[in-house]
């Protein structure tokens, strides 16, 4: 007999995929047209695309699951205290999305007690998805959909710093101590590149790049990203190698592997050894 926990687990990812799918329509056909930008209280850029997607996900949940809560970036948390809570990000990247970049994407996590289980990275303009979920502590599910096929995928393999390709939305990210980490890591890496948001957790997960480090993230910025890294054989968590949850702080660190990871943040804490 399956496990009915399982099913539980099935139940929310087909339900998280339906949220998905009901953001495409809303951002996607004002992707590279006028759009008014505002300025929220912290400076970042916001628009009506952000809003009426965040809104038409807010009201789902609540029609089909009133009881969890929600965390999302454009309006207040409620019920945060669930046994179920969804995080959500309509466009993470909303100054690529301004600029007609197509790296912007749809974050969308469950939270089971305060921990994700449950990840998606949505790309509506370029119909890309990234599904992750783990269960009962373990990978249960890692899958990239595009062009109508779902493929399994899983991060890459390696464990040296001076071979691995690294990734941060921009280096402007890194203040006073977190700059002076971020420059001894980028140092040992084999190559760095800057921007593309979570799209690059994505990359990372079906074996693209094999690093990705970042500072000044909110929740709703990283929940979705865990359960898909750890889901395809990866590593993510704080700077301190504590896993995330809700009330995480704002530096995260993925990688392809726990050899990986693990180097990475000896690099960010003291410098760390040659590798």
């Amino acid at each position: 007999m399956p496990d009915p926990r399982e099913l539980v687990a099935e139940l929310y990812a087909d339900f998280a995929s339906e949220l998905a799918d009901a953001a495409r329509p809303i951002i996607a056909p004002r992707f590279r047209q006028p759009l008014e930008v505002e300025a929220k209280q912290d400076g970042s850029p916001v628009t009506i695309a952000d809003r009426e997607a965040e809104q038409a996900l807010r009201g789902m949940i609540e029609q089909r699951h009133p009881q969890h809560g929600i965390i999302g970036e454009e309006f207040e948390d409620v019920r945060t205290d669930a046994e179920w809570v969804w995080a959500l990000d309509p466009i993470d990247g909303t100054g690529a999305f301004i600029s007609g970049v197509p790296t912007f994407a749809t974050l969308i996590a469950l939270l089971h007690e305060g921990s994700p289980v449950l990840g998606i990275i949505d790309q509506p303009v370029l119909r890309e998805r990234w599904i992750g979920a783990i269960f009962e502590g373990a990978p249960h599910r890692a899958e990239f959909a595009a062009n109508g096929a779902i493929h399994q995928i899983h991060t890459s393999s390696t464990e040296n710093l001076t071979k691995a390709t690294g990734f941060a939305t921009t280096p402007a990210m890194f203040r006073g101590d977190a700059a002076d980490a971020w420059k001894r890591l980028a140092g040992r890496l084999g190559r760095v590149r800057y921007g593309i948001d979570a799209y690059a957790y994505g990359l990372l997960a079906m074996g693209r790049i094999d690093l990705v480090c970042e500072a000044q993230l909110k929740p709703w910025d990283y929940l979705a990203l865990a359960p898909i890294v750890r889901a395809a054989g990866g590593e993510i968590s704080d700077w301190e190698g504590e896993p995330l949850t809700a009330s995480s702080g704002d530096r995260v660190l993925a990688a392809a592997d726990r050899p990986l990871h693990r180097a990475a943040l000896e690099v960010l804490r003291d410098g760390g050894r040659e590798r």
